[in-house]
């Protein structure tokens, strides 16, 4: 089995002890059960894939993108597997976990420097100016993500998914956003399947980009790139959100180790607490939720 057959066909668990009485079944999609840990894996299968079918990638060709670490990652595994060099332009803002992933793995790093720690806009902007640089070398093929519609049908599977693993019985999709390609492709899918289904997409409240606020500076973990497109509802969300499962950090929320899980978890509770239907959220990967 190549390892990129194991993207994918992840499962789908219904959470019990820190859901209400009267709230919605609310399940979980367990995304950490990709090979690097991260639902990015299958946006990056799909934009290299598709671009060697269409000739835009070809053998021998070098891979270019800037990320924050959980696509770097995913790229690197997708590459080494198909042979590709793969150049990541990435920051001191995010992890030295998450950077460490992507070398391990076979990514040749490129750091812009951030101001203090922090993504912010300009940050994010100076990466992709980096990445457009390196991508004029020869015989290079730039990813970009940002103009990249292959990384949204990369998640068209994983709409698939949800609506084979809830029989269809579907209310609602909560899912934080950081590109909004994961979230665009899901809901792609079901709202073919059921036009009328909810999608709640939450942002933070620092840098609420897509209910029409500023791109603002954040610390550690990159959730909006600028001028990310919206879908369906947002909401914001502070902290609190992942604070608020962490204190009931019993059972599910606390093996689920992390602030976006607890976040997703939040939000299907606020999105169909006054109702008995049924709402899904995709966890993104096991710790964090970097672009």
């Amino acid at each position: 089995m190549n390892i990129l057959d194991a993207i994918g066909n992840t499962s789908l668990v219904r959470l019990c002890k820190v859901v209400p009485s009267q709230c919605a079944d609310i399940f979980v999609k367990l995304e950490w059960e990709n090979p690097t840990g991260s639902m990015k894996d299958r946006m990056a299968l799909a934009v290299i894939s598709r671009a060697e079918q269409n000739g835009r990638l070809k053998r021998g060709d070098t891979v270019v993108e800037y990320t924050g670490g959980s696509t770097g990652a995913s790229l690197a595994l997708v590459c080494a597997a198909k042979g590709y060099r793969l150049r990541i332009v990435t920051s001191d803002a995010f992890s030295q976990e998450k950077r460490d992933h992507m070398a391990a793995l076979g990514a040749e790093l490129t750091l812009v420097r951030s101001e203090g720690g922090l993504t912010t806009r300009k940050l994010i902007l100076d990466m992709i100016e980096v990445a457009r640089q390196l991508s004029q070398e020869p015989r290079t093929y730039w990813i970009d993500q940002l103009n990249n519609h292959d990384s949204i049908a990369g998640y068209y599977s994983l709409g698939e998914e949800i609506w084979s693993q809830t029989k269809g019985e579907l209310d609602a999709f909560v899912h934080a956003a950081g590109a909004a390609a994961s979230s665009r492709g899901v809901a792609t899918v079901l709202k073919r399947h059921r036009p009328n289904v909810k999608i709640a997409v939450v942002e933070p409240a620092e840098s609420s980009v897509l209910l029409g606020g500023e791109a603002g500076a954040q610390n550690r973990r990159n959730w909006d790139w600028p001028d990310a497109p919206a879908v369906g509802t947002s909401s914001r969300g502070r902290d609190f959100a992942g604070q608020y499962s962490r204190r009931r950090g019993h059972g599910e929320a606390s093996r689920a180790r992390g602030g976006s899980v607890r976040r997703h978890v939040f939000r299907c509770k606020r999105c169909r607490r006054d109702s008995r239907g049924r709402a899904a959220g995709a966890r993104r990967q096991g710790r964090h939720t970097d672009g």
